[in-house]
């Protein structure tokens, strides 16, 4: 093979009960700064909420068996890792700085629905 067959992740799938669309937009919006990104008419009928940042992408699709994420996860890395971890802390959220990797500065955080996301520096 000449080149890697991928470059880049287009987006991150991850899960929300049903009905959740605005504790969905409260994280993912209003903790995390990303942005709503409109879902096409016949996936938007399906429920669940899209967000971006850059060329980051993170999908929330509706499971009506819903159960958190709670080991697998997206690795979001930031520009600005202090001012992020202080307005999660400020609005509550549970952020666990981790210091396992050497040289690695990252934190967990648990979305409104229990799915586990890396932040890292």
């Amino acid at each position: 093979m000449a080149s890697p067959p991928f470059r880049a992740f287009d987006h991150v799938q991850l899960a929300m009960p049903r009905g959740c669309e605005p504790a969905a937009r409260d994280f993912y919006v209003g903790a995390l700064g990303m942005d709503e990104l409109p879902k096409p008419p016949e996936l938007a009928a399906r429920g669940g909420c899209w967000f971006a940042s850059g060329d980051v992408q993170v999908h929330l699709g509706v499971e009506d068996d819903f159960r958190a994420s709670l080991k697998a996860h997206p690795g979001l890395r930031c520009t600005e890792f202090e001012a992020l971890l202080g307005r999660l802390r400020e609005r509550g959220i549970d952020v666990r700085e981790d210091a396992a990797i050497p040289g690695n500065r990252r934190a967990f955080v648990n979305d409104p629905f229990g799915n586990r996301i890396e932040l890292i520096a």
